[in-house]
């Protein structure tokens, strides 16, 4: 079966996270990505650690699959030289530079344009392509900072916390990869290309949603709330005599089970959403009291049973042993050139007639070089060995 973006070209000047994680996304989909880095040293990522296995960075290995990897500096004259062959080549060029930067050397995409008119360009920065704050480089702690994100994010008498995981980063390769689809889309239509620019504050402040609508409807910031929902109560986490685990009671259907399986005594006050949310300090101390009185199991057991949404707070090593994650292939693995089999992640949209699939491994260091020159561009051996003498791959 032929993946939905089988035949196309994405060529991947993008390091760190953002950048790497949309065209991993478009990779997972069937696109060719050729990932460019700098001779001797890649993507920064490389070195990012430990832990390594067998000198590859974990980090690294975790969002560079379905990519092959070319050792070029474009810098150099002969450098240029093939990135302009290669640009020629590709449906999709996708950069994270700092705004500015490439154009000082002719490959911003106002100058591009104009000789490929079919390219889709995509452009991934801090703050976007506009705006007065365009210039400043985007680091996903600062954005979630400057985001808002940081500001409800934390116990509500504690300091303000980043989420785990890089959420603006990855955040913002998601909207740009969403962007890259949809030019291709229109491209399809029109015949012409288009620049897409995704900014990494735009794309963390769309991700405030409910809490965004409660200062507009308000006129006032969120706090921190700790892992209580503002507008639906109970929405958090509890602890049980053996551990904590999520209840979120999400409609007063449900309240009236989870009344039912605690042995809680009907109470007006608390018999509506808006009633137990107004009165959330009075009902907080009755349901950590009787929740504590059992074990995290056989409350999620009883729970569960009875239609009431609950889970287990699971730490990663119970994630990835869960089964219902095999059943759906979320745990997958590649051949990687000097690792062997490597454990990836595996691709969370499930598509029926053309799914997506893990065709190479997180390349090594300059892996596809050779194969892209001499099968890609018609370079001999010769000439390859001159362009490595002078470090131009």
């Amino acid at each position: 079966m032929q993946a939905p973006l089988e035949g196309t070209t994405i060529l991947d000047l993008t390091r760190v996270l953002s950048g790497p994680y949309c065209t991993m996304l478009l990779g997972d989909m069937g696109a060719r990505v050729i990932k460019i880095e700098q001779p001797g040293k890649g993507d920064d990522t490389r070195g990012w650690g430990p832990p390594f296995v067998n000198g590859e960075s974990a980090y690294f290995l975790s969002i560079n699959r379905n990519k092959e990897s070319v050792t070029l500096d474009f810098k150099k004259t002969e450098g240029r030289a093939i990135l302009d062959l290669l640009i020629a080549k590709s449906d999709v060029l996708v950069e994270n530079f700092r705004p500015g930067t490439l154009s000082k050397m002719g490959l911003d995409y106002a100058t591009l344009v104009q000789k490929h008119p079919r390219l889709v360009y995509c452009s991934i920065s801090g703050f976007g392509q506009t705006g007065p704050r365009h210039h400043e480089p985007g680091y996903d702690a600062v954005i979630q900072a400057e985001g808002g994100l940081m500001s409800v994010t934390g116990a509500a008498d504690g300091p303000p916390y980043r989420l785990g995981v890089a959420i603006g980063d990855i955040a913002t390769g998601m909207f740009a990869a969403q962007g890259v689809l949809l030019a291709l889309l229109a491209r399809h239509r029109t015949g012409a290309g288009q620049l897409v620019d995704v900014g990494m504050l735009d794309s963390v402040a769309a991700l405030l949603t409910y809490q965004a609508g409660i200062y507009f409807a308000t006129g006032s910031a969120p706090g921190r709330l700790g892992n209580r929902h503002p507008t639906i109560v109970p929405n958090e986490t509890f602890a049980s005599s053996d551990g904590d685990f999520v209840l979120a009671v999400g409609n007063d259907e449900q309240w009236r089970r989870f009344c039912s399986v605690a042995g809680l005594d009907h109470d007006e006050r608390f018999a509506t959403n808006q009633g137990r949310v107004t009165q959330y300090d009075e009902l907080k101390p009755i349901l950590a009291e009787v929740l504590r009185s059992d074990t995290r199991r056989r409350w999620i057991t009883r729970l569960t049973a009875a239609g009431v949404p609950c889970g287990s707070v699971r730490d990663l090593q119970e994630v990835f042993t869960d089964q219902q994650l095999a059943a759906r292939e979320m745990i997958a693995s590649a051949e990687h050139a000097t690792l062997g089999a490597l454990k990836v992640l595996g691709l969370p949209i499930k598509l029926s007639a053309t799914p997506g699939s893990i065709r190479i491994a997180p390349p090594t260091l300059g892996q596809h070089t050779d194969a892209v020159l001499k099968g890609e561009l018609g370079f001999t051996a010769a000439e390859i060995a001159v362009l490595r003498e002078r470090r131009a791959v």
